[in-house]
């Protein structure tokens, strides 16, 4: 395993004040907690930096964030190599999970220890992508906003290891979550389907969508943005479903 130093949290340090904006940077050393894993999955990445960290367990970061909007920026050793970082974009928080669907990810790059050139490298090549991407993103979102405007749904949010239904004005609807895996919790008001294996719940959310798509009601899967989906497409026979790739929004 990597013996973390500081030499990472010294080039996310300068490589904040060296952007364009006002961005700060926020060491996470190796603690060994795992919680590097919690801002591991809201990498938005399927090349290089994903393979490293599916080859590599991560021991320490950094993550930048733009102080005008938010924008994070993770920042991992280049492991394999003598020296250099793996930079890449992290997925905003506040969109649905459709709305990253068919976008390609503003895949990180890799730079050499010096901050100043890394710099350029992430205003040029990785900022730009990024941008291009969210854009895309933020129009799925309206979209589908507007789809659903006139649309009675239901929203399934993830919460920690649950998925949640606030409880709604019609029976119907509540029947047909309870009828397939959802239980209400009377303290929290809300429909709950426990996080167990993903297949169950998978099959679960579609048994549910397609009986509240027969009563005319939309179902909207929203999630962090850093959790893997769901797949809830209909399975094709003979052939099983077929798992969601790590990264893919």
């Amino acid at each position: 395993m990597h013996a973390p130093d500081d030499s990472l949290a010294s080039f996310a340090a300068v490589l904040a004040g060296e952007l364009p904006g006002q961005w700060r940077s926020q060491y996470h050393p190796d603690r060994g907690d795992n919680d590097h894993d919690e801002l591991a999955v809201d990498v938005w990445d399927m090349d290089q930096v994903a393979d490293a960290m599916a080859e590599y367990s991560l021991d320490h970061c950094a993550v930048l964030t733009r102080h005008v909007d938010g924008t994070r920026l993770f920042v991992m050793d280049r492991k394999g190599h003598d020296d250099g970082f793996l930079i890449a974009a992290m997925a905003p928080e506040d969109l649905p999970i459709e709305a990253f669907r068919d976008v390609r990810e503003p895949d990180g790059i890799a730079v050499d220890a010096d901050p100043f050139h890394a710099a350029k490298h992430v205003r040029l090549r990785l900022l730009p992508r990024y941008d291009q991407a969210l854009a895309q993103v933020r129009d799925n979102a309206s979209r589908l906003a507007a789809d659903l405007a006139d649309e009675q749904r239901v929203v399934m949010t993830w919460s920690g290891e649950d998925l949640l239904v606030a409880k709604p004005d019609r029976d119907d609807i509540a029947r047909a979550l309870t009828e397939h895996g959802f239980t209400f919790d009377t303290s929290r008001n809300v429909f709950v389907l426990s996080d167990g294996d993903s297949a169950r719940v998978a099959a679960s959310v579609r048994a549910a969508g397609h009986r509240l798509s027969e009563l005319g009601v939309g179902v909207l899967l929203a999630r962090p943005p850093g959790r893997a989906a769901l797949d809830i497409t209909p399975a094709q026979r003979p052939a099983p479903p077929t798992p969601a790739p790590h990264r893919t929004r």
